[in-house]
């Protein structure tokens, strides 16, 4: 007759396993915790260890809330941190994509527009009058500002076409 119940070392390693979880959950910050299937206690305990500086404290907490995770279900939270991790990644990767846009069209000036616009779907005219204002300022505030302004139009030209992407996906994937 088999024993179906885990081993002593089985358990621990389960047990440690949900200690680092909790330590990630901890390192967390409140809008990505509300991205999480918490339950209400983990929630509060996790709003708790944000506000515990001590060492040894936050030790504690985090340990109970390891305990508390042993109650819920471990494996969703897992799965929706790996999604936010992903979600994380692609906003560096089009932080990145924003950026060399920028830098591009201050270097190409405006031989880049039109790629750019393309390439993004951002307003022409609007990164136009952009390139032309930091080329034609005599105020390092002002060029500043344009050239911040001019990032802020790439990436939220490349953030609409990945949302839109994504729809994409979720229709395709519901149908």
């Amino acid at each position: 007759m088999q024993d179906t119940k885990p081993s002593k070392s089985a358990l621990k390693r389960e047990d440690q396993a949900l200690k680092l979880l909790a330590g990630k959950l901890v390192s967390l910050g409140s809008g990505e915790l509300d991205r999480l299937p918490l339950g209400e206690s983990l929630r509060d305990a996790l709003d708790v260890a944000a506000r515990i500086h001590a060492h040894g404290a936050l030790r504690r907490q985090r340990q109970l809330i390891g305990k508390l995770l042993r109650q819920s279900d471990a494996e969703a939270i897992r799965r929706a941190l790996a999604e936010l991790g992903q979600d994380s990644a692609a906003e560096k990767r089009r932080f990145k994509r924003a950026e060399q846009w920028r830098d591009r069209i201050l270097a190409e000036g405006e031989a880049a527009l039109d790629a750019c616009a393309t390439a993004t779907g951002a307003d022409a005219s609007v990164l136009e009058d952009l390139l032309k204002s930091i080329q034609g300022s005599h105020s390092e505030k002002i060029e500043k500002t344009a050239r911040r302004e001019l990032f802020r139009v790439v990436r939220d030209a490349l953030e609409r076409q990945c949302s839109k992407a994504r729809r994409a996906e979720q229709q395709q994937e519901e149908a």
